[in-house]
């Protein structure tokens, strides 16, 4: 696979930037293999995504950030560098179910997924066959024996010693303290069981049920103190009918919740979303 840098960024919308850009990745011989810019008109803000060929630009990576960082300023850029060859760390959280685990699991390792995972965290023990399959190491922390503030320092403690980069959500059915959502702001991804926001909290598929829906689906999003309103990196959907019960709905919906949750993963490993307040622009 190629190595490539990306170069993100947001910033006020305002003439000659692009150009700007662009005359600097010229003039130092890059080739630019993908390209994506956004403008919001609402809010007069300019999103970019440069993805750049490693091999073809006379800088490397330190002397890039240094050189750029006058053009950034310039502009009142916020943007970040990233090289396509330096893989981030993920840790993956899970409960009982094991669907969404289990599916990221083996996305990553076919090399769909782009990443090192160097532990699973869950609070139940049975989730350990899987780690063990995949042989990454696995941390059981009982919730019910330590209680959640102990348990989630626990947690903490662990995402700190693995150095994780990325934590995800895999169905964990804990709901994370604030001062966690707060260390881990925009490195955190949750994949929620519902087409949020119509159905959030707990069995959203039987709320769905009782109202009679036809779209069911599932939203990935990274995590907020406020419960399921995290800013929404993807959502996937399924159409279903009056002839299908409450378990249909569970069923077919987990086909959501896997596809979503992959590809919100993807974009995030692959720098293709961002923040911008309580939403996100996605470069697919």
């Amino acid at each position: 696979m190629q190595q490539t840098y990306r170069l993100v960024i947001d910033c006020p919308d305002q003439i000659g930037l692009v150009a700007r850009v662009s005359q600097f990745l010229a003039d130092h011989g890059a080739t630019i293999v993908e390209a994506s810019h956004h403008t919001d008109l609402q809010t007069g803000r300019f999103f970019m995504r440069h993805e750049i060929g490693a091999d073809s630009i006379k800088l490397d990576y330190s002397s890039f950030l240094e050189e750029f960082t006058p053009v950034a300023n310039e502009f009142q850029m916020n943007w970040k560098l990233t090289d396509s060859n330096v893989k981030q760390r993920v840790a993956l959280l899970a409960s009982l179910e094991s669907h969404c685990l289990v599916d990221i699991l083996h996305r990553w390792h076919t090399g769909e997924l782009q990443c090192d995972i160097p532990c699973i965290i869950a609070n139940h023990p049975q989730m350990k066959q899987f780690a063990d399959w995949y042989k990454v190491p696995f941390h059981w922390v009982d919730f019910k024996s330590l209680g959640k503030e102990v348990a989630f320092n626990q947690i903490a403690t662990l995402l700190d010693s693995y150095k994780i980069d990325l934590t995800v959500l895999a169905r964990f059915m804990q709901i994370l303290p604030d001062n966690l959502c707060q260390k881990l702001q925009g490195k955190a991804i949750n994949i929620h069981h519902s087409f949020l926001p119509s159905f959030a909290g707990a069995k959203p598929y039987q709320q769905a049920y009782d109202r009679g829906v036809k779209l069911i689906g599932a939203t990935c999003h990274y995590v907020t103190k406020d419960l399921d309103e995290g800013p929404i990196i993807e959502q996937n959907v399924k159409r279903i009918s009056h002839s299908d019960s409450a378990s249909d709905m569970v069923r077919k919906g987990k086909d959501c919740e896997v596809n979503a949750l992959a590809h919100g993963v993807r974009f995030h490993l692959e720098d293709r979303v961002i923040i911008h307040k309580n939403k996100t622009v996605v470069f697919g």
